[in-house]
Order: C-alpha cells, then sequence, then structure tokens
C-alpha cells in the first residue's frame, strides 16, 4: 500500500516507517497537517496514519481537510487513522466526527500493527476494484453502443465545457457536422446489418481524422461523436482559420477511400458524406447559431451534390 504518514515527532515517525516499510509498503512521511494535506492533494494514498497533537494543523483538522477534498475531487474514500499516545473516549469521538476511522497507539505491538495494515490492504484492492469498475461503467455511458465513438450525450457535456473554455480565453472555436449521403437508400438496398457495419467503419475514419489532425497540430481536443442516426459531429476548438476546411475535406476524402459500395448513390456507386461546418475566431454570444449555420452548410454541400464539404466563418450574435 501506499501510506501517508504524518507526525511532527521524526523520532516516532521514523521509526513507523520503518516499520512499516519492512511490512513491504511505500511510505511517503509529512511532518504537520498542513502538509499531510498538500501531499494528500498531489499524490492520494491507499491509507494516511495521522498523529493527533502537531502543530500548525493538528491530526483532526487535517482530516476534515482531507474528507473535503476528496467530496470536491469525487476520490474514493480512504481510511484514516489516528496514532495516539492518549485513547480515551472524547479523543475516539472527535476522531469520528472528524472524518477518521480509528485509532492506534504509537507503540502498537507488532501483531496488532501487521494485522491492521492486512485489513487496510484489503480495503485498498476493493476500493481499486471499484474505481475500475466505476471508471468502465462511465465509459460505456459515454459510449455509442453500435460505433464505439462518443454519444450524443456526452457531446452536449463535453460541448457545454469547451464552449466555456473559449468564451473564457475569448478563442476560436468550430464544429463540423457529417451526414452519410443516401443512407436510407442503403439500409434498403443492403439491409440494416450492413448499414450497421457502414456506420461502424464510418465513424471510425472519422475518429481517425479528428485522431491525426491532433497528433499533427490542425487541432486542440477535437473530437468525434454520433450526433443521431447516420450524422456525426467533430467539435474542433481552438484551431487556425484554414484548418476547418483542411479537416473538413479530410473526412470527406477518408471516407471515400473506403470504397465502400453503395449502388443507389447517385453517380458515386460507394458511400459518400456531405460535411457542413461553422467557426468563430473568437468565442462570443450564442453557440446555438454555429449549429444553425454548420446544418445550413450541410444542406448546402448536398444541394451542390453531395461528397463534399462546406466551411465558413459566421458572427455569432450577442445574447
Amino acid at each position: 500500500m501506499r501510506i501517508l504518514l504524518v507526525d511532527d515527532s521524526r523520532a516516532v515517525a521514523a521509526v513507523m516507517a520503518a516499520r512499516l516499510t519492512i511490512l513491504g509498503h511505500e511510505v511517503t512521511q509529512a511532518e504537520n497537517g498542513e502538509v499531510g494535506v498538500a501531499n494528500f492533494a498531489c499524490c492520494p494514498p491507499d491509507l494516511v496514519l495521522m498523529d493527533v497533537e502537531m502543530p500548525v494543523m493538528n491530526g483532526f483538522v487535517a482530516a476534515e481537510r482531507i474528507r473535503a477534498l476528496e467530496a470536491r475531487q469525487d476520490w474514493a474514500w480512504t481510511p484514516i487513522i489516528f496514532l495516539t499516545a492518549s485513547d480515551t473516549p472524547e479523543n475516539l469521538v472527535t476522531a469520528i466526527e472528524a472524518g477518521g476511522d480509528d485509532f492506534i497507539a504509537k507503540t502498537v505491538p507488532e501483531a496488532v500493527l501487521q494485522a491492521k495494515m492486512k485489513a487496510m490492504a484489503r480495503i485498498a484492492g476493493l476500493r481499486k476494484q471499484l474505481f475500475e469498475a466505476n471508471y468502465k461503467l462511465e465509459a460505456l455511458a459515454h459510449q455509442d453502443g453500435l460505433t464505439g465513438i462518443y454519444n450524443r450525450r456526452y457531446m452536449d457535456l463535453r460541448l457545454d465545457h469547451q464552449w466555456g473554455e473559449a468564451l473564457r480565453c475569448g478563442a476560436p472555436f468550430g464544429l463540423l457536422l457529417v451526414d452519410v449521403d443516401n443512407f436510407k437508400r442503403y439500409n434498403d438496398h443492403y439491409g440494416h446489418q450492413a448499414g450497421d457495419d457502414c456506420l461502424k467503419a464510418i465513424a471510425g475514419a472519422i475518429a481517425a481524422v479528428a485522431g491525426q489532425a491532433n497528433a499533427d497540430g490542425l487541432a486542440r481536443d477535437a473530437f468525434v461523436a454520433r450526433y443521431g442516426g447516420e450524422e456525426f459531429a467533430v467539435l474542433m476548438p481552438r484551431c487556425a482559420e484554414a484548418d476547418y476546411l483542411n479537416v473538413a475535406e479530410k473526412v470527406v476524402e477518408a471516407v471515400r477511400r473506403l470504397e465502400i459500395l453503395h449502388a443507389l448513390n447517385a453517380d458515386w456507386g460507394i458511400v459518400t458524406l456531405s460535411v457542413g461546418g461553422a467557426y468563430v475566431e473568437r468565442a462570443e454570444g450564442r453557440l446555438a447559431l454555429l449549429f444553425r449555420s454548420a446544418d445550413a452548410n450541410l444542406y448546402q454541400a448536398k444541394r451542390d451534390g453531395r461528397n463534399r464539404a462546406e466551411v465558413c466563418a459566421v458572427a455569432v450574435e450577442s445574447p
């Protein structure tokens, strides 16, 4: 386990750290509650061993600060055991109310210390499993069930955050709306299973373009989501003006290169995309206008023959 040991007595801390190290644990030391809270915030441990009486900040106050940190950061609960030479009922009550979980004497016998650490190690293991399970569940909640890319719900959450950042910084912001040309005809002709496979391949191609744009510096934090049905969206915060059209054309070309047969797609004979994009050089005003402009450009791309991208800057109206 990773243990944070908080004690102002160097001698006591050195002895306890040595005992814990022999038991196979990794120990980080802090000389008072204030330093302990800072260390916890920097690198959350599996267990906190905390002295009660310390200068600068005592153990009870430090425990309260740690619990407050956990609440703000959504960290899993971390056991806090107080080290004391005076395990009075009053101290025990104060410790529990401050967010502590147990008391042990600084001179605790080796067998008792080892048993407590084994129990804490089991808890640490369960916490890790719970964290991993929650992470997987959260990832699944953000994914589109068919294509594996982000879903509309997560896109809306991410969009609110990225637009808010762009507003604060006065940064550029753009988006692309992507639609598969004549997809209903594709489904009707080839069947829904083929349609699903087609959407999966398209989603992968668009995501690859966005990822490469991030890697090449054409975009920063660009990401792709399934907007609905056969529609996709690419959010592109903080891009240079020329890169919106650049990425949009790369998206069209990437799907064209898949060469998925589509006999009913006009003159093309393969699956193609239409892309409408809109961007502002400085984020301000209403985000809804950006979506309306991108949607209008998408329909313009379709009117102009499909298999193409239409992107333009817009003047965002003030609220």
